[in-house]
């Protein structure tokens, strides 16, 4: 292995410089019309979809203040909802699990609650119809959370669906987002909320343009050495294990909107983007069968519809196996990392807006699950390394 060299910790769609050419069809039409979604439109960002979301149902029922999210997700969700004036409530996982504790959630609900964020974590596809028949009961509403689950069969059964164009997941413009929803009064009531929320703001644009640019020269294991494998290890030896993953989330949200070039990039990118994940897809199984014979493993797969592959999620058999894998592996650039370090009641700077609350399934979950990526650049070989690692943890 060239020394210059670093796996991406998700399998992104590169971005080719033909990408920046205009493109013959905006970006939000391709994409429902591939994925057989209702009209979509564009946000800065995942958060910021979610944002326009629950500020729109927020609006529509002000007497509702509570959100109920999974208690193991990504921080932005938790800033989301305190950005809204809002107030968060956790729901367990189930053991072993990306769904929420559907017996939990079932004593949570009620006419207070505004919205229920089940989340399709890692791609993996959640059970969101058993939370709407549950929700359903008090007209709340379902925000399927398919930040990282672009192209999975999701948003059939939620109310709002959205995704995230963030770097590495998948399609990206560096920074973006999707947003639908299945009723059409609430989509041009979703729209009318964006054109308030999301102004111009040339400096915001500016900056991720550049780094748009950046991503098309240095998404590769050359460049990804550089923008990504030194600062994650400089973290790593400073056991600053939240920066080393990015969770370490501003507060100050950007709400501004996207320009027409980024959208060219996005849209012409994503006629490449169905025979990318079919591959990811391919690779993801065979490689989540290896991992499998090794006793004591555990791959989270779907159970409730097929979803997409940017990384394999291992579940070991306690903490200290995993540890043992990442003490070996963390550091090397093989793409083997954490997703979230903590559930969230347990991040510092997440107590002033996170109730204090034990929830020992996700818990548990954060404890013994690590990542490896699916990018398409880890080889075979590298990829029995890492299992040769996992099957000494474990031994």
């Amino acid at each position: 292995m060239s020394y210059y060299y670093e796996n991406p910790p998700t399998a992104g769609l590169p971005l080719k410089w033909s990408d920046w050419w205009p493109a013959g069809q905006s970006l939000t039409s391709r994409v429902s019309e591939q994925l057989h979604l209702p009209p979509l439109q564009l946000t800065c960002s995942g958060t910021a979809a979610l944002i326009i979301a629950l500020t729109t149902l927020a609006q529509q029922q002000p007497q509702r203040k509570t959100v109920i999210v999974p208690a193991y997700t990504c921080p932005l969700v938790a800033l989301a909802v305190h950005h809204c004036g809002l107030q968060l409530q956790l729901c367990d996982l189930k053991p072993n699990s990306i769904d929420m504790d559907i017996a939990q959630l079932s004593t949570l609900l009620n006419e207070q609650v505004l919205a229920v964020i089940p989340t399709h974590l890692g791609g993996r596809v959640t059970d969101v119809s058993t939370v709407k028949q549950l929700a359903q009961f008090y007209q709340i509403s379902v925000i399927e959370d398919a930040a990282q689950a672009l192209g999975a069969e999701v948003g059939q059964h939620g109310d709002i669906v959205l995704f995230s164009l963030a770097a590495g997941k998948g399609l990206t413009m560096y920074e973006g987002g999707l947003l639908t929803a299945s009723d059409m009064q609430l989509r041009s009531n979703l729209q009318v909320m964006s054109e308030k929320l999301l102004l111009r703001r040339c400096k915001w644009e500016l900056l991720r343009t550049l780094e748009l640019f950046g991503y098309t020269a240095l998404y590769n294991p050359a460049g990804l050495h550089f923008v990504y494998g030194q600062g994650r290890r400089k973290a790593l030896r400073r056991q600053q294990w939240i920066a080393a993953v990015g969770d370490d989330f501003d507060f100050d949200i950007p709400m501004h909107r996207v320009s027409r070039w980024r959208q060219h990039v996005a849209a012409n990118a994503f006629l490449r983007l169905p025979a990318f994940l079919d591959a990811l897809q391919k690779q993801a199984y065979q490689r989540s069968e290896q991992l499998q014979s090794i006793s004591g493993i555990d791959v989270i797969v779907d159970q409730h519809g097929r979803g997409v592959w940017p990384f394999l999620m291992v579940l070991l058999p306690a903490c200290q196996h995993r540890d043992a894998v990442l003490k070996q592996l963390w550091t090397s650039p093989l793409g083997v990392t954490r997703l979230f370090i903590h559930p969230l009641s347990q991040y510092n700077y997440l107590q002033p807006i996170v109730p204090a609350s034990s929830m020992p399934n996700a818990e548990d979950f954060a404890a013994r699950m690590f990542t490896i990526t699916n990018s398409l650049w880890l080889t075979d070989a590298q990829f029995s390394r890492i299992c040769e690692v996992i099957q000494d943890a474990v031994r």
